[in-house]
């Protein structure tokens, strides 16, 4: 898999539907390697910002598409916080309201929007060692990535994580309206046009709905490791 040479950075791409817990994943992998966890729903949301402070309607394609064009958007680490940086500023603050969350919904489905964004991520990936998840990061945003995981669990599993994930916050939700949603976005996310969800050929299938959390990091690292011996042939 590795194909970029020996000074290359290092790159994972971990790709799944919702709730495979993706993000969870790789904010583990990437601090036992010390990696930087590439947030890209973070990037969305820092580009919806950029789109709201330029007060642009979400449904006016030409103005956005322009927009793009101003945006620069990465991610840096600063006293163990990750931090997204919109145009030289610190946005972490302004990025978890809804109005911004509807925005960047409402914006992702550009693919000007999701090309400018691949675009900041594959330039952040050539100057950093990078753990990255999505649904789309094997196929597009990093296909020379060292290890790619497709991560996936039923979807009965990821209903009822999802299930125990709002009770804990004392949010009331029926599980079987979860489970339904979770197909839908599934059967979205497959079948959209641009980028859809897939698993990459070289990727290694993954599923989590019998392991543990700490199973699943295990696991990755046995890969990774057995990619990295392998490149300085140790293996």
């Amino acid at each position: 898999m590795i194909t970029k040479g020996d000074t290359h950075t290092h790159n994972i791409a971990i790709d799944g539907p919702a709730g495979a817990g993706k993000s969870t994943i790789a904010k583990k992998i990437a601090a036992r390697l010390e990696f930087i966890y590439v947030d890209t729903g973070a990037m969305y949301r820092a580009m919806a910002l950029y789109f709201l402070k330029k007060q642009i309607e979400p449904s006016d394609q030409a103005k956005i598409e322009a927009a793009c064009k101003e945006v620069e958007i990465t991610i840096a680490y600063k006293d163990g916080e990750q931090i997204v940086i919109l145009n030289g500023e610190n946005v972490n603050g302004f990025l978890r309201t809804e109005e911004v969350g509807n925005m960047a919904s409402a914006t992702s489905v550009y693919p000007f929007v999701r090309l400018k964004l691949v675009e900041l991520q594959q330039e952040l990936a050539k100057k950093e060692n990078v753990v990255m998840d999505g649904r789309d990061i094997g196929t597009c945003v990093l296909p020379n990535a060292d290890l790619k995981i497709f991560l996936t669990a039923s979807t009965q599993e990821r209903a009822e994580r999802r299930w125990k994930e709002l009770k804990a916050k004392g949010i009331e939700a029926d599980l079987n309206e979860i489970e339904k949603d979770i197909k839908e976005r599934d059967h979205r996310d497959t079948t959209r046009t641009f980028a859809p969800l897939k698993q990459a050929e070289d990727a290694i299938y993954l599923d989590s709905s019998d392991l543990t959390i700490d199973e699943v990091v295990d696991k990755i690292m046995e890969y990774y490791n057995k990619i990295k011996n392998k490149k300085v042939g140790k293996a």
